[in-house]
């Protein structure tokens, strides 16, 4: 078993920076996890400790069930993959790949067998011979991802391993690391900024800011249910809409911008859900995908808005408008052309808006 736990981990740095704040994970064995937020927030420095780089100011860190406080990293079973690949350049591929394990003192008839299985598991057979210099980006993240195979860790950490690499090739190696977690069947550990990557990899997300925990979910746990409206806006691409009001103080309570410019009314259903919010100010949350060109049967939760911007995306259309003083994204299909300055009518999907306290930023519904 192969379980990491981070039992009130905290960062303090000799400045007094608290760069990571009683974090508390729990990661099960096989478990591919992902840490994710904006620069800053303490992800890299949360994987740093748990590979032994960083030293942890309080807390306790355990990897198998043994406290790793002062484990040495060498000592710690796990295999971390860089951002910069970190390549020997005077080396081939394959002493780049067995490296580690001469270190190791292992027998050469091992180090053969280690490195050119992992070589097929990568496809980079045909690159054993060659230099990091002759490789393309792909390739040498390929490498550096092999290096740790081959030592065949209980855990394995990335850091931001594929933001040097271009958008195409950025999707085939997230696609390849996900499969590689399927073959190897090992606890993995990623970090990103990049909420994309994240969605489609982690079997939970961890979402930090500014070193705390905002919250540990599944993507899709994350996407319907966020617990604050900072989860809400960084997760989902475009990000969610928000709208200042409030919820009015009557029989069937509605929503009320602040400008007075759009009022919506909830189905019944979901008057129980703001009953403790009435009369007070809000933020509406909602999706650019809800926000369509249909009319609603409910007049009032139509409005009529001049676009600014149109970005056609082949099958699909992000417009882009203001709406009580915010600037609103909608995504429409792609079913005709659309210019800047038209006037159109859309509808907000009621059933699907989500509302945060107007101080706290918690979620209500």
């Amino acid at each position: 078993m192969a379980e990491v736990i981070l039992k009130n981990v905290t960062k303090i740095y000799d400045n007094g920076v608290k760069a990571v704040n009683s974090a508390n994970i729990e990661i099960k064995d096989k478990e591919f996890v992902v840490l994710v937020g904006p620069s800053g927030c303490g992800k890299s420095t949360t994987l740093r400790m748990i590979a032994g780089l960083e030293e942890i100011s309080s807390g306790e860190l355990y990897i198998d069930n043994e406290l790793m406080n002062n484990v040495p990293p060498k000592n710690r079973n796990i295999a971390m993959v860089f951002q910069n690949y970190a390549l020997y350049p005077h080396m081939t591929v394959y002493e780049n790949m067995s490296f580690g394990l001469k270190l190791r003192k292992f027998k050469k008839s091992d180090i053969d067998e280690r490195v050119k299985n992992a070589a097929e598991i990568l496809g980079i057979t045909d690159l054993l011979d060659r230099r990091p210099k002759e490789l393309s980006g792909g390739q040498r993240q390929r490498v550096a991802v092999g290096r740790a195979i081959v030592r065949k860790p209980k855990v394995f950490l990335f850091d931001e391993p594929l933001s040097n690499l271009d958008a195409k090739l950025r999707v085939q190696m997230r696609t390849e690391i996900s499969k590689l977690h399927s073959t190897l069947g090992v606890t993995m550990i990623y970090v990103t900024h990049d909420q994309t990557e994240a969605m489609t990899m982690g079997d939970r997300i961890v979402i930090m800011k500014d070193g705390d925990i905002l919250q540990i979910d599944t993507p899709l746990n994350l996407y319907n249910k966020p617990r604050n409206r900072f989860v809400a806006g960084f997760i989902g691409s475009p990000s969610m809409n928000f709208i200042k009001g409030s919820i009015t103080d009557e029989v069937n309570p509605r929503f009320v911008a602040s400008d007075n410019k759009l009022t919506l009314s909830f189905p019944s259903r979901l008057e129980k859900a703001v009953n403790g919010s009435r009369g007070k100010k809000v933020i509406l949350g909602i999706r650019p995908e809800d926000i369509s060109i249909k009319h609603n049967t409910e007049p009032e939760n139509n409005v009529r808005v001049s676009l600014e911007v149109v970005e056609p995306m082949g099958n699909e259309i992000f417009i882009y408008f203001k709406l009580c003083g915010e600037q609103i994204t909608s995504r429409i299909p792609a079913d005709r052309e659309y210019q800047e300055r038209e006037e159109i009518d859309l509808a907000v999907n009621i059933n699907k808006v989500h509302l945060f306290d107007g101080i706290t930023e918690e979620a209500i519904i």
